[in-house]
């Protein structure tokens, strides 16, 4: 292990997260062939050689419960993907929309309302290829849909204290109730809803106008109605025991292993649905975010700011979208906590939430849920650029966060 001073640690720490921020933006390295995975482990790998993290503190930054609940989920969708059961939705969602219009508003509010209600990493991983597939079939560019599937889970996930880790973090770290929370923020999501679709509908009118092919109903799938059936039931107990209290990664994995033990499907067709490259990200990404943390770089740039910077509804915002963008949303609240004032907590604490949250929209890397979808995409042969992502995250993310502060001061 190189031995360094605390303050090399922490550029070593700067160098590697702005190295792998920036494959992660692009998709891709410009120079060599390292795509988004090949840099977690790159990343990763740099921090422990470095000596920014030991190996044991590497594995102890790993989150693995939310792989083990990624991994479970995937195990889930791919045995709906064998069934058949995408095709069965997207040949009920094309008989019932007419209009490409009508399947972005469609997207939008499935994606939101779901996000509400279970965590929004898991409903990309199980809508995206929903909508991937109608859009194959239904002859439509689906660029904008799949914009919309990763910011309306984004903004949905902002309306409740279960729709995504962060607010899970904060619903313990603060003590909020429910329903006050949700009282607050689930204005601010259904306006975000409404603005992702005018901003969708405005960016991409020319790939919005017109009717879908009516020639996509015309497809015969093999539907087994058995193991829909089977994985339906699992995925809703799965869901029913999370929301009763019981650990996510507990249940999940229950589940998952429930439905691989079966007569009917052949388990190399499951694993091979299973991916392996988003899991690495994530594990990577841990690792890469445990070096920063653990290197002292954000306690070092936070003494920078001035005291103003948290204690202005305004600068927190700003602080908070930027933060989140940097080292993701979770890290950026672990930080940020420590600058919530003690009077008014409440507000606070809830300002956080909903503007980690939204930051998520901003850039392709400011979210998992992006990643998540971003990686299904390019399995599926569609690219979405950090460019063509900001094109549209920008202005959502300046609206929505606008927004939310106005409203925010109703409750001072």
């Amino acid at each position: 292990m190189i031995g360094l001073d605390q303050y090399t640690v922490a550029l070593v720490a700067g160098v590697i997260l702005a190295l792998a921020l920036f494959v992660f933006t692009l998709g891709k390295s410009p120079v060599f062939r390292v795509d988004r995975a090949g840099a977690a482990i790159i990343g990763a790998a740099a921090m422990i050689a470095c000596g920014v993290l030991s190996f044991e503190e590497a594995m102890q930054s790993v989150d693995f419960k939310t792989i083990v609940i990624l991994f479970s989920m995937m195990i889930v969708v791919a045995n709906l993907k064998i069934a058949g059961f995408f095709d069965l939705i997207g040949s009920a969602i094309l008989r019932q929309i007419s209009s490409k219009q009508s399947l972005l508003l469609s997207t939008i509010m499935v994606s939101g309302v779901m996000s509400a209600l279970a965590i929004n990493d898991v409903v990309c991983l199980l809508f995206t290829p929903v909508v991937l597939l109608v859009c194959r079939r239904g002859k439509c560019n689906p660029m904008p849909h799949l914009l919309a599937v990763a910011m309306a889970s984004n903004i949905g996930s902002a309306a409740t204290l279960l729709g995504n880790p962060q607010n899970i973090l904060i619903g313990s770290l603060s003590g909020l109730s429910f329903a006050s929370y949700f009282f607050t923020a689930s204005p601010i999501a259904l306006g975000g809803l409404l603005l992702t679709h005018g901003i969708l509908s405005v960016l991409y009118r020319r790939e919005l106008s017109g009717f879908i092919s009516p020639e996509a109903e015309q497809h015969s799938v093999v539907i087994h109605g058995y193991l829909i059936a089977k994985t339906l039931l699992v995925l809703t107990a799965i869901l029913a025991a999370y929301i009763a209290g019981f650990e996510l990664a507990l249940a999940s994995s229950v589940g998952a292993a429930f439905l691989l033990i079966t007569r009917r499907v052949n388990p190399n067709k499951v694993y091979a649905s299973v991916d392996f490259n988003l899991l690495v990200i994530f594990i990577g990404l841990f690792i890469i975010v445990g070096g920063v943390e653990k290197s002292g770089l954000m306690g070092e740039l936070m003494a920078f700011l001035p005291s103003s910077a948290t204690e202005h509804r305004g600068l927190f915002a700003v602080l908070t979208v930027i933060l989140s963008n940097i080292v993701s949303n979770v890290p950026a609240v672990l930080l940020l906590k420590f600058f919530v004032p003690v009077d008014h907590a409440e507000i606070w604490w809830k300002s956080l939430a909903l503007f980690s949250t939204l930051a998520g929209n901003l850039t392709i890397t400011g979210s998992v849920a992006n990643l998540i979808v971003a990686e299904i995409a390019k399995r599926n042969n569609v690219a979405i650029s950090a460019k063509e992502y900001l094109k549209a995250g920008l202005p959502l993310t300046v609206l929505t966060t606008g927004m939310a502060l106005v409203w925010l001061t109703l409750f001072r």
